[in-house]
């Protein structure tokens, strides 16, 4: 994809959006002193062009039971096809990402469990069906932080 430049209101109504997905339109609209259509038609013009690809709710693990968050790096057995490797590890309910890499590991993966033995479960049990070599697991105390990226125009 093209990297496309935005006026001054496409850059006001991504980053309002991106800090909270869940802003009416017609707030965004009478920051910017346009009418809620106004803001209406620009978020569908950035979803038709996959600049915005949706909005989602963001549920608290540890309140629905999820009390482990571990980064597995994956290393496939010599041969296998690494993007079908990360379509295998899509059928773990628990893996909520993953990213196929350069440097040691051939895929990094977020695994979410409920502790630590159902951690042990899913890396032992429900991944030793798949043509995986050795993985490494890094297991998460806190989330420093998490932003949306930066939008503009530089």
């Amino acid at each position: 994809m093209d990297r496309i430049f935005f006026d001054s209101l496409d850059l006001n109504i991504l980053n309002a959006l991106s800090a909270n997905a869940r802003t009416p339109y017609l707030e965004i609209a009478r920051d910017n002193g346009v009418s809620g259509a106004a803001v209406h038609q620009r978020v569908q013009r950035l979803m038709a062009n996959k600049v915005i690809n949706g909005s989602h709710c963001s549920i608290e693990p540890t309140a629905v039971g999820f009390t482990v968050v571990a980064y597995l790096g994956i290393n496939a057995l010599p041969g296998t096809d690494v993007e079908a490797l990360a379509e295998e590890l899509r059928k773990i309910d628990e893996i909520t990402e993953c990213h196929v890499v350069s440097g040691r590991f051939d895929i990094i993966a977020k695994l979410y469990a409920r502790d630590n033995l159902n951690m042990l479960e899913i890396i032992r049990e429900r991944t030793r069906q798949l043509d995986i070599a050795s993985t490494e697991t890094m297991v998460s105390f806190r989330e420093a932080f998490s932003r949306p990226i930066p939008v503009s125009n530089d």
